[in-house]
C-alpha cells in the first residue's frame, strides 16, 4: 500500500534578515517560503541567494495590503523576528526615548491578523518575556487597548535633570514649532557629544578635540547668535560656541579642555531633552502632563510588549492558542549560550493547547566552539569580501572532525572566511589573552586607549574557549572576538558556524553587513527544531 506524502506548508517571513529562521524551516523539507520582507539591501541579496524562489519585498508594510495578500494566496505560517527595543532598552548613545522599532512589533501582529495563517512564530530577545519591556501608549493605541482589554500602567519619560532646569522649559517641550526652532541637526549634536563623552579621559579628550577641530569651529559659528535676548537655550548655545572658539584660539591646556566640557554640558543636556521631546511628538505619545518633580518629566502610560502580543493574537475572535517562553539554543545542539524568546500561535481548530519544543542536549553535553570551527583552524582567512566571495577550496574531510563540523561542512568551497586585519595594538592584546579571557583580563597598560575601561562589556576582546559553547553571537567584528588559538579576529564564516549556518549558506554585502547579518540571525538548527515541533500541530486532523 502506497504511503501518503506529508503536506508542504507555505511560509511568509517578516523582518527576515539573512533568513536564519526560515532557512531552518526549509531544512525540514516540509516548508516552502512564499515571500520574505526585509529592508536591508545586503540581507536581501543573502536571502535571495539561499532561499530559492522566495519573493523578497523591501517594506513590511506591503504585507498589510490587500494586493499582496491576493498575490500570496493562503498562507500556512508567518514567522519573523521584529526588532524591538522597548523603552527599557532605549538607545543610550543617541538618547532616544522611544524606539522606532516598537512599531515593527505592532506591524508583525497586524500582518498575522491580515494574512490569517494557521500558525505563527515570533522570536525576539529573551528580555521580551519581562513585563519591564514596554511600549509607551500613543494616540493610535486607544481603540486597540479598549478592544482587547490590554492592561496599561503610568510611566515617566525623564527629559531634563533638575540642575539644568530653566524657566519656560515646559512651553518649549509642549510646542513642536519651538522644538524644531531650537533643535540642532543630528550631525552638529553628535560632534559635540563625541567630545563630551571623552571628558573623563584627558588623553582621549585632547585627541578628539584635535581630530574634530574644524567641525567644532564650524559648529561654533552655527550656534553663536548676536543677541540671545535672555533666551536661556540660545544663551547656553552662545556660551558653548564662544568657549569652543576661545579654546582653539589659545593654548590647548588640560584645564582649558575641562572648562570647555563644563561650558557646553548644559547645551548637551538641553539638546538631549529637545530630541526626546520631539520623539514624543513624532510618535504621538500621549502625555498627561509635564511634571517638574526632580527635573522635567513627561507623564505617560505604558503597556507590556508581551501583553500587547498575547492579548490581541490570543483573543477569542482571532482564534490562536499561544505558547511562549525562552529557548536555550545550547539545549538544541547549537554551540552557543544564546537565549531567544519565542511566541508560537496555532489556530484553535488545529490544537486545543500547544507547548514549546524541548531541547535534548543536557548541560555537560553541550556542543562546543571546537565542534563548530576547529576543522577550519588551519584554513587561512582573507581580509576582503572579494576574496571571501571567491571562496577557498577545502581539503578532504578531516578524520577527527566533529559530528556538527561534518554536518556544517557541506561544500568543498568555503565562502565568507573573511576576518578583519589586526593593528599592532590589537595584536598585543590578542597575544596577552588566553582562551576564555576578555578585555578585563588585560594589564592596565593595554587598556590605555579606552576612556573608561571599567564600563567595557565582558564580550569585548573575548578569546573564545574551544571546550565550551560560545556566548551569544552578535556582530563579532564590533565586539572584536578572537579565535581560540590563532591571533586574529573570528571570521564571518566561523561566526556563521557558531550560529549553525552550513558552509553552503553564503552571505552577501559589505564585510560589516555580513558580520551583522550573522549576529542578527536565528540559528538554523534552533529554527529547524521549532519547525519540526510545529508540524505536529499543523499535521493534526483530529480537531478539524
Amino acid at each position: 500500500m502506497k504511503s501518503m506524502s506529508k503536506p508542504i506548508y507555505s511560509v511568509v517571513d517578516l523582518f527576515a534578515g539573512a533568513g536564519g529562521l526560515s532557512y531552518g524551516f526549509l531544512q525540514t523539507g516540509r516548508f516552502k517560503v512564499k515571500a520574505a520582507f526585509e529592508n536591508n539591501c545586503n540581507a536581501q541579496k543573502t536571502y535571495r541567494r539561499n532561499h530559492g524562489e522566495a519573493v523578497v519585498y523591501s517594506d513590511v508594510a506591503d504585507a498589510l495590503t490587500d494586493e499582496t495578500k491576493a498575490k500570496l494566496g493562503s498562507v500556512d505560517i508567518v514567522v519573523g523576528g521584529p526588532p524591538c527595543q522597548g523603552f527599557s532598552n532605549a538607545n543610550r548613545q543617541k538618547n532616544h526615548a522611544i524606539s522606532q522599532n516598537n512599531s515593527l512589533v505592532k506591524k508583525f501582529v497586524q500582518a498575522v491578523l491580515h494574512l490569517n495563517p494557521t500558525a505563527f512564530v515570533m522570536e525576539n530577545v529573551s528580555m521580551l518575556q519581562s513585563k519591564v519591556h514596554r511600549f509607551y501608549v500613543d494616540e493610535n493605541d486607544y481603540e486597540t487597548i479598549e478592544k482587547y482589554k490590554i492592561k496599561t500602567i503610568p510611566a515617566e519619560i525623564s527629559l531634563l535633570d533638575e540642575e539644568f532646569m530653566f524657566e519656560g522649559v515646559t512651553d518649549i517641550v509642549s510646542d513642536v514649532k519651538l522644538l524644531a526652532h531650537y533643535l540642532w541637526n543630528e550631525k552638529d549634536y553628535l560632534v559635540l557629544n563625541v567630545i563630551y563623552k571623552k571628558r573623563k579621559n584627558k588623553k582621549k579628550l585632547a585627541e578628539a578635540l584635535k581630530k574634530h577641530e574644524k567641525k567644532l569651529l564650524a559648529l561654533s559659528e552655527t550656534i553663536l547668535v548676536q543677541h540671545d535676548n535672555g533666551d536661556h537655550v540660545l544663551k547656553q548655545a552662545n556660551i558653548a560656541g564662544e568657549t569652543i572658539r576661545r579654546y582653539f584660539a589659545t593654548n590647548h591646556t588640560e584645564e582649558a579642555a575641562d572648562n570647555l566640557c563644563q561650558a557646553f554640558e548644559s547645551t548637551i543636556m538641553i539638546q538631549r531633552m529637545l530630541s526626546k521631546a520631539m520623539e514624543i511628538h513624532d510618535n504621538n505619545i500621549v502625555v498627561s502632563e509635564y511634571s517638574h518633580n526632580r527635573g522635567l518629566v513627561a507623564k505617560v502610560s505604558s503597556m507590556a510588549v508581551i501583553d500587547y502580543i498575547e492579548s490581541i493574537l490570543g483573543a477569542l475572535s482571532n482564534g490562536y492558542n499561544i505558547s511562549k517562553g525562552v529557548l536555550y539554543a545550547a539545549t538544541f545542539g547549537v554551540p552557543q549560550k544564546r537565549m531567544r524568546f519565542v511566541v508560537i500561535g496555532v489556530k484553535k481548530d488545529k490544537a486545543d493547547s500547544i507547548e514549546l519544543p524541548m531541547g535534548t542536549f543536557a548541560e555537560g553535553k553541550f556542543l562546543t566552539v571546537a565542534d563548530a570551527i576547529s576543522d577550519l583552524e588551519n584554513v587561512e582567512t582573507t581580509f576582503d569580501v572579494v576574496g571571501g566571495d571567491k571562496g577557498v577550496s577545502l581539503s578532504d574531510m578531516p578524520k577527527d572532525i566533529s559530528v556538527l563540523g561534518r554536518q556544517l561542512r557541506d561544500t568543498d568551497i568555503l565562502y565568507n572566511h573573511v576576518s578583519t586585519s589586526t593593528t599592532d595594538e590589537a595584536l598585543k592584546r590578542f597575544k596577552a589573552l588566553k582562551q576564555g579571557n576578555n578585555f578585563h583580563s588585560l594589564d592596565t597598560a593595554l587598556k590605555a586607549n579606552y576612556s573608561d575601561p571599567t564600563r567595557t562589556q565582558n564580550t569585548i576582546y573575548l578569546r573564545l574557549n574551544y571546550s565550551e559553547p560560545s556566548g551569544t553571537v552578535v556582530n563579532v567584528r564590533k565586539s572584536m572576538w578572537i579565535h581560540p588559538v590563532n591571533h586574529r579576529a573570528l571570521s564571518i564564516r566561523e561566526a556563521a558556524r557558531l550560529q549553525t549556518f552550513p558552509d553552503s549558506f553564503v552571505f552577501c554585502g559589505t564585510k560589516d553587513s555580513q558580520y551583522q547579518q550573522v549576529g542578527n540571525a536565528v540559528p538554523p538548527i534552533l529554527a529547524k527544531a521549532v519547525a519540526e515541533h510545529l508540524c505536529k500541530y499543523l499535521d493534526n486532523t483530529e480537531n478539524q
